[in-house]
Parts: structure tokens; sequence; C-alpha cells
């Protein structure tokens, strides 16, 4: 139990720093209801989950590819999140809870988050630095608990998110929210241009 406590705070940790999943999970929360912003909030927390099992299980392989691969990665989320920026821009805004919509509308949500969670290779090499700091031994029963409490806090911090969003934007009028979705499309570009800074550092 005290490994799924450990991940549950490890899992918080991660996921509650405000970066572009945030920033995506809370306009979605806004502009298409608590549903689709929790749907989202599961696709990083289950990529932060894969990456946890990888450094579990003690894959250097992986490891070592995602860090050899960090300077491709890095143009490949600043591509990723250019094409957010755009999307958030032209996004319509509506006023009404999202309440029952067909399945297959919640994939392309879930899986932008995975992937762009996926693409950040700090992400490994913190559950890396973490793991090999608690001294855990690879593929312990131990450290597969640290990884569903990892999961567990990561999604947690999401619904606790989209919450709170949701109870806000019943103040929030149309207009404004039209606003924040320019905000958050600068904010998404300007996150898109530090990647491709890192993409220029890797390759200088």
């Amino acid at each position: 139990m005290s490994a799924i406590v450990k991940g549950l705070i490890i899992g918080v940790s991660i996921a509650a720093p405000v970066g572009p999943i945030g920033l995506l999970c809370i306009r979605k929360t806004l502009n298409q209801g608590r549903l689709f912003g929790l749907v989202s909030g599961l696709g990083a927390a289950t990529a932060d989950a894969c990456y946890g099992l990888i450094a579990a299980l003690g894959l250097t392989m992986v490891t070592n590819f995602v860090s050899d691969q960090a300077i491709a990665l890095n143009l490949i989320g600043a591509l990723f999140l250019f094409y957010l920026a755009y999307s958030t821009a032209k996004a319509p805004v509506t006023t009404v809870e999202t309440v029952k919509l067909p399945g297959r509308r919640y994939w392309p949500t879930y899986a932008t988050t995975f992937m762009l969670t996926m693409t950040n290779p700090i992400t490994i090499v913190s559950f890396a630095g973490i793991f090999s700091g608690m001294n855990l031994s690879e593929g312990s029963s131990a450290s597969l608990w640290l990884v569903l409490g990892v999961f567990l806090g990561s999604a947690a911090w999401w619904v606790i998110l989209c919450l709170v969003v949701g109870l806000i934007k019943r103040t929030i009028t149309p207009h404004a929210l039209k606003w924040i979705n320019y905000g958050s499309a600068m904010v998404l570009a300007i996150f898109a241009f530090i990647s491709l800074y890192h993409f220029g550092v890797g390759i200088g």
C-alpha cells in the first residue's frame, strides 16, 4: 500500500503543473464539457503509466531509444502543438454540457493527449530517475504497484481539474470562451516554439 500512496503522490505531482496537457484539458472542459476534459486527462494519465511501467520493468533498450530520439520527438511534439494551437483558435464554443456522443468522438481526444505526452522525452527520464532513487528492484511487485499509483494519482488530478473547471464554466460567457481559446492557442504556440528551440539546440 505504501507503494501505491507514493505512486499517487508522484502521479499528482507530474500531472499538476500547468503545461500544454493541462491547457488542453481545461479547454476541452470549457468548450465540450467535463466528460471530454476527463477523457483528455486520461490520455495523459495512460501515457504517464506507460512510461512509468517502462521504468519499473527496467526496459533499458526502450529508455535509451527514447533518449536517443529526443531531438526527433521534440520536433514531432512541436509540430503537433502548432496543429493544436491552430485547431484551438478555430474551435467553436458552446455553453451546453456534452452528455452523450458516439464513443468514436472521444478517441481522438484521448489519443491527442496520449501522443502529446508520449512525445515528451523528459517524462521517461523523470520516471527513470524517480524509480532509481527509490531503490526498487526492476519488475518487482512494489514497482508495479507504484505504477498503478501513478496512473490513479494522475487520473485523480484530471478528475478534480475537470470538476472545478466545469463549475467555473457556468459563469463564463461564449464571448469570453472564444477569447480563452485564442489565449490557449497562443500559449500552445509558445510551447511549440520552445520545443523547436530544444530541437535546434539538439542538432546544433
